[in-house]
This record gives C-alpha cells, sequence and structure tokens, in this order.
C-alpha cells in the first residue's frame, strides 16, 4: 500500500487524497504564502472588527520575515490578535529551556516576530501564549476563553507528527486513533527520528544539541481549530511526508493523518516534492 501510494502520479494522488492539497512552484513560493495567509486572517479580522485566534508553529520559520514586512508596509494592526504556540522544547528533566537558548521555540517568536513589529501594530503580550509543562492545562483554557481557533498553522514532522504529537512507540504500549484524536496538551519525550531531523536542520547534524524533551498542544485542541493549514516546505525529505499525510491510512501513528475529515483542512507543498517516489541510487 505505501508503496503504491509513494508511485501514483499527481493527478491520480489528487482524486484519493482525503486533504485537499495545492501545489505551489517552489519552496520560496511556499513560504510566502504562509506569510500571507496568516497576514489575510489578521487583516480581514481588522476589517471586522473582531479577534482572530492563531495556532503558529516554530518550524517553518522563514515565513515570519516575510509577514512581519507585509504586517508593518500594510500597517496591519495585531493588537486584536491572539497566538497560540504549538509546542516548545525542554530538557531532560522535562523542565522548560531558557528564552535565551538558541532553541527556545518562545525565545524565537519573541525575537523574531513580536518585537520586529512596529510598536504601534505590536501584539500585547497577554495574548501570546505558550504551553507550560508545569502549567499544562492552561493554555487549552485560554483557547477556550477566547474562543476557540480561527486557524490553525504548521508543518508535519518527519514521522507525521503535528506540533510535537508524536506517535507512540512502545513495545508494552499503544495508543489508539481515537485516544491520539483527543489527546491534551502534554510533556513528551521526542522520539529519535525527530532528534536527527532537528539536529540537521538546526545543529549542523549534532543531535547532541538538541533537547530531548518537549511540551507540545494535543491534537484535540488542534483538530478543534476551525480552519487548518500545513506547509510541506523541506523539499525532498517532505516527499513521502506529503504523500502519507494526504491519503495514507488514519493511524495514530502518524497523526496529521488524522486531519482528513476535518471540514476546512489544506495542505500546500512544491510542485517538486508532490511527484511521485521511485525508490533508486543516486
Amino acid at each position: 500500500m505505501t508503496e503504491s501510494l509513494m508511485e501514483l502520479s499527481v493527478g491520480e494522488l489528487a482524486r484519493r487524497a482525503r486533504i485537499p492539497f495545492r501545489l505551489l512552484p517552489d519552496i520560496p513560493s511556499l513560504i510566502s504564502h504562509f506569510a500571507r495567509s496568516v497576514a489575510d486572517d489578521i487583516l480581514n479580522a481588522n476589517l471586522r472588527d473582531e479577534p482572530v485566534r492563531l495556532i503558529l508553529p516554530v518550524g517553518p520559520v522563514a515565513q515570519y520575515p516575510i509577514l512581519v514586512e507585509i504586517t508593518n508596509r500594510e500597517r496591519i494592526s495585531w493588537k486584536n490578535v491572539h497566538v497560540f504556540q504549538m509546542d516548545e522544547f525542554l530538557d531532560w528533566q522535562g523542565r522548560p529551556i531558557p528564552l535565551t537558548h538558541p532553541l527556545s521555540f518562545e525565545g524565537f517568536m519573541k525575537r523574531e516576530l513580536y518585537s520586529r513589529i512596529d510598536v504601534d501594530l505590536r501584539i500585547p503580550d497577554a495574548q501570546c501564549h505558550s504551553p507550560h509543562p508545569f502549567r499544562i492545562d492552561e493554555i487549552s483554557a485560554r483557547i477556550q476563553a477566547v474562543g476557540g481557533i480561527d486557524a490553525c498553522y504548521g508543518g508535519i514532522g518527519y514521522h507525521g507528527h503535528v506540533a510535537f504529537n508524536e506517535p507512540c512507540i512502545s513495545r508494552w504500549n499503544s495508543v489508539s486513533v481515537e485516544e491520539m484524536r483527543t489527546s491534551l496538551t502534554r510533556v513528551v519525550s521526542l522520539g529519535s527520528d525527530s532528534i536527527v531531523v532537528q539536529s540537521i536542520h538546526s545543529a549542523g547534524g549534532n543531535p547532541e544539541a538538541i533537547p530531548p524533551m518537549a511540551v507540545t498542544l494535543g491534537m484535540r485542541d488542534i483538530l478543534a481549530s476551525r480552519k487548518i493549514r500545513l506547509y510541506c516546505a523541506a523539499g525532498e525529505r517532505h516527499r513521502a511526508v506529503f504523500r502519507r499525510a494526504v491519503a495514507g491510512e488514519v493511524t495514530a501513528g502518524y497523526p496529521a493523518t488524522l486531519v482528513q475529515g476535518h471540514p476546512d483542512a489544506e495542505v500546500f507543498t512544491s510542485e517538486a516534492a508532490a511527484q511521485p517516489i521511485f525508490i533508486g541510487l543516486r
């Protein structure tokens, strides 16, 4: 089944897909689309004089300089925006890494997004929310208090994780589709594949530099979002990920497949990353 899925033409994949997908010419186009989409969500809510509540990722991150530029150039106010961060790294004891750590997601958002928006447009600090391992249910309660999530944006990890909703890999324990679908904010030990991929992107291939644990929003809050937009923007590495997510069997072993059936979900990738996969030495 997996081999046949990987070899489907793009047209046949589109016919079988259970999440609609859209192809853009290349990775820069994907990143620009991501930034423009977030900006438009905020702009349209401002025109309606309504709040907008977003789940945003740290990974991918190249969209944020573009989003800052659009925001400042078009004078888009973030005063009525609520941002809920997907996840955050923890150290080996399950404690938050410092905001000054080069891999801190919250530190990145503060430095590279919030503080770069012009002061008169900037989001209030109280409207920036991050999951915390010692106040595990706090972020879900805040989501409910502001009226739920309007749009969840994110990527898809190597093992199909959205945020750090990693598949449960244990000889003693298993998680059903329904358990994963209703999973709550929680602390997780990262799988070795996630650590290796993170190390390639962020640490020159040194896995020892990657914090071994994380706190993540659960799939319940993500799937409850009124709109979900996922971007496969890692090129060659995302080819199989993309195909499994949009047309693979729904399984807790590949959590992105749980987005299938959502009433307003879409996946974006590049034209090259959507092409059939044939195994061979290169």
